[in-house]
């Protein structure tokens, strides 16, 4: 299954503006947030590459032109660079050579999620793909979401994860508190957990740049039946906010972050 995954593209959608953790976004756009010294954005790439995935569009917005110099100076940033003064030549030996094949694509700064998957409609054409979101870190088994994708047979495959409360539940009996559940997690309760795989004519659903993909499409494909769900059961944290980015942190430092690769 890995050698058909590397035909495969993933779209991430690097456009949003961020503002819940402004903290971070006022000088820099969210995939470009670190963890562990390493953009979020090169995290997710990782979690498709070890899949077999490494043909990526990346849909740029707000504070875009960072992205892409990001990618450009990435090889000579994670290199030995030697300079010969006397010859003006610069020579990279690169320590950590990736495979990647990346394109940038400006979708706009105002563009809503659907419309940006729809104006890298040329890069997909014809084309089973996924996409994901560029601050979204779960340890998605990438090979078994596009089996089960195929085997669905439907025009998209949503990823699901179960209701995580952010807040602890606190029950109580004659004014005594009789149990504390530290952030519960609602077995029963499903949520959108990005990591989609769609098949080209999920674009016929995207109206223009203002359509917001989790809302008209997708619900369009659910009364056409063509919207399936894979459950995902591991762990996730988001990054919302800077205390997010905090407990993100903790997870890489102590060994505990459930997506690495």
């Amino acid at each position: 299954m890995k050698n058909c995954l590397k035909f495969l593209k993933t779209v991430i959608l690097a456009g949003g503006r961020g503002t819940r953790i402004n903290e971070e976004t006022s000088s820099k756009p969210k995939p470009l947030i670190e963890i562990g010294g390493m953009p979020v954005i090169w995290h997710i790439m990782k979690i498709y590459s070890s899949h077999g995935i490494n043909d990526f569009v990346i849909c740029c917005g707000y504070k875009g032109e960072m992205i892409k110099e990001y990618f450009e100076n990435y090889s000579r940033s994670r290199s030995d660079v030697v300079i010969n003064l006397k010859h003006g030549q610069i020579e990279s030996n690169e320590k950590d050579i990736r495979l990647w094949n990346v394109t940038l694509v400006d979708t706009g700064l105002e563009t809503m999620t659907g419309g940006r998957i729809k104006r890298i409609k040329k890069h997909v054409e014809g084309e089973t793909f996924c996409v994901t979101y560029g601050d979204d870190l779960k340890g998605v088994d990438i090979t078994g979401l596009v089996r089960f994708h195929q085997k669905q047979g439907t025009l998209a495959t949503l990823t699901v994860a179960r209701h995580q409360d952010r807040f602890g539940l606190v029950s109580i009996s004659d004014d005594k508190v009789t149990s504390l559940t530290e952030k519960p997690i609602m077995n029963d309760i499903w949520i959108n957990g990005g990591y989609f795989v769609l098949e080209p004519k999920v674009l016929d659903f995207i109206k223009d740049d203002s359509t917001i993909f989790e809302q008209e499409p997708l619900n369009e494909l659910i009364e056409h039946g063509q919207l399936s769900a894979y459950k995902y059961l591991g762990e996730y944290q988001p990054l919302d906010t800077l205390k997010d980015k905090i407990k993100l942190e903790e997870l890489w430092s102590s060994g505990k972050a459930y997506w690495k690769i």
